[in-house]
């Protein structure tokens, strides 16, 4: 059991390096656009032989979380989210009590347009983050709250006070989840 945890732990961990490589990326490369398509074909080719390849280790091992959450990052990067949202549900069924998988959902749902299920994702995120981990998920929990409580504003206000002040308890200098609380406590 303590070598799974390791795992997960490192498998979090290189998940978060990766998205903030690409992230960092993101906002700091300057494109061409004369360059742009042929880098856009290329980068589609590349993704599906990644995704071609990780499907056939999850085909020869099925339990193998480590690859399943590179292929649902993969369908993520690729912008195919009813993918990865089905791949990270087999993770969170292979494991679940491992947080990440329903943040990633849900990120995954949101990006999808998908709000409802987003919303349902971040919730079972929260209740998944054990206290010992709640210190390093401070700014993820602090993004779900604020997520929940922005969807919830219309329907249920005083809930989303609860969730927004929860945000900010996490995450004291997120300036949208300032403004919303202002917004509900106004």
């Amino acid at each position: 059991m303590k070598m799974t945890k390791i795992n997960i732990k490192n498998l979090f961990l290189g998940l978060i390096l990766v998205g903030s490589a690409g992230f960092a990326n993101a906002q700091t490369t300057q494109t061409d656009t004369a360059n742009s398509t042929t880098s856009t074909a290329a980068t589609t080719q590349s993704g599906n032989a990644t995704i071609d390849g990780l499907k056939k280790q999850i085909e020869a091992n099925p339990k193998d979380t480590e690859s399943l959450a590179k292929l649902a990052g993969a369908y993520q990067d690729a912008s195919d989210w009813t993918n990865a949202v089905a791949t990270w549900k087999k993770i969170s069924a292979l494991l679940p009590d491992w947080a990440p998988s329903y943040y990633s959902q849900a990120y995954a749902y949101q990006a999808g347009k998908d709000d409802a299920n987003a919303k349902l994702s971040y919730e079972k995120y929260i209740a998944t983050v054990k206290p010992e981990e709640v210190e390093q998920n401070k700014k993820n929990l602090a993004y779900a709250y604020f997520y929940i409580a922005f969807a919830e504003q219309q329907s249920d206000p005083a809930k989303a006070k609860e969730h927004i002040a929860k945000s900010i308890q996490y995450d004291p200098t997120n300036q949208d989840a300032l403004k919303l609380s202002k917004t509900l406590n106004s």
